[in-house]
């Protein structure tokens, strides 16, 4: 297989992955609330927080890392943040699989901030995973122009959904009925 072909595979691989999440994610939050809430779904929003609050932190450390030459531990903290990102969206999806809803109530003079802030980092969220997964694939392939490239973008989209979504979090925690 040559270099183009694969590139096309992975390109269509990624492709499927990527609105796979979307689909689900989709389908989860349409789900009608369930009548048997388990106690450990209430946590998960908290667990979500900080999730995320640990991916920023690995992600700023990369940053840090790949700019100081240190390629081996930037990959693997990459890696966690990653892991992470994947361990948030199965809690995610657990919290919102039992069809439970939050609102921002809509006379706080913060809601139409919490909405920007919302709206942004549900727009970004899916643009995020095809732009990481495609940043991964040049990096292991040791393309690292299109890596770097890539990167440039990746990098701060992933991290500004990653600290939007605390921010979120912070924003709607104290209107859990739960």
């Amino acid at each position: 297989m040559n270099k183009l072909s694969r590139f096309k595979s992975v390109y269509w691989l990624i492709s499927f992955i990527s609105l796979a999440v979307v689909a689900a994610v989709i389908v989860f939050l349409e789900l009608p609330k369930s009548d048997h809430i388990p106690g450990f779904v209430y946590e998960l929003p908290k667990l979500n927080a900080v999730l995320s609050a640990s991916c920023s932190c690995l992600l700023l450390v990369s940053v840090y890392l790949i700019r100081k030459k240190k390629v081996s531990l930037h990959k693997k903290l990459n890696f966690s943040a990653f892991l992470l990102s994947c361990l948030f969206l199965i809690s995610y999806l657990t919290f919102h699989s039992y069809g439970i809803e939050v609102r921002f109530p809509a006379d706080n003079p913060l809601r139409p901030y919490y909405l920007f802030i919302l709206g942004s980092h549900i727009l970004l969220a899916p643009v995020v995973l095809p732009l990481v997964l495609l940043s991964f694939y040049f990096g292991l392939t040791k393309q690292i122009k299109k890596h770097k490239a890539i990167g440039r973008w990746a990098m701060p989209i992933w991290l500004y959904v990653t600290i939007t979504g605390v921010v979120v979090y912070l924003m709607i925690s104290p209107y859990y009925q739960f």
